[in-house]
């Protein structure tokens, strides 16, 4: 090693320790609030447009399905039983109660198949291939 070298070596080793290479000392600790992930979020919206075009309000007379999800009598029945609530129709329009109530369905199939959770809402038969079809082009 040259002369020239084994100085910089010394000086760099006499200069490190009296450099503050510490990181900072914060005030306090930051926390910042995370929004939690929905898996669900594109299949809703895409429902919402199939069945009410985001309607909250709406109404279907002829399967006296109420709200965004359209949901009739006899699910609310079903959920009701299932989970003790106690819900009306009435109250299927309000967007947070029929969005409660399409993931409570929608979960017990589990986010990785949109396919059978919409064919699962809209029923059974040959129209929930139609049904699915409307919903898939709007994921």
């Amino acid at each position: 090693m040259s002369t020239m070298m084994k100085r910089m070596v010394i000086i760099i080793c006499f200069i490190l320790p009296t450099l503050n290479l510490y990181a900072p000392v914060s005030g306090g600790l930051v926390i910042e609030y995370a929004e939690p992930a929905n898996p669900f979020v594109k299949l809703i919206n895409a429902i919402g447009m199939v069945e009410t075009r985001h309607d909250t309000l709406a109404y279907n007379p002829e399967e006296d399905a109420v709200g965004y999800f359209q949901i009739r009598p006899i699910r609310l029945r079903d959920y009701n039983e299932r989970t003790g609530s106690n819900y009306r129709m009435r109250d299927l329009y309000d967007y947070e109660i029929s969005e409660r109530i399409f993931l409570y369905y929608a979960s017990q199939i589990g986010p990785y198949n949109p396919e059978k959770i919409a064919k699962s809402w809209n029923g059974s038969g040959k129209k929930t291939r139609i049904y699915w079809n409307k919903v898939r082009k709007l994921l």
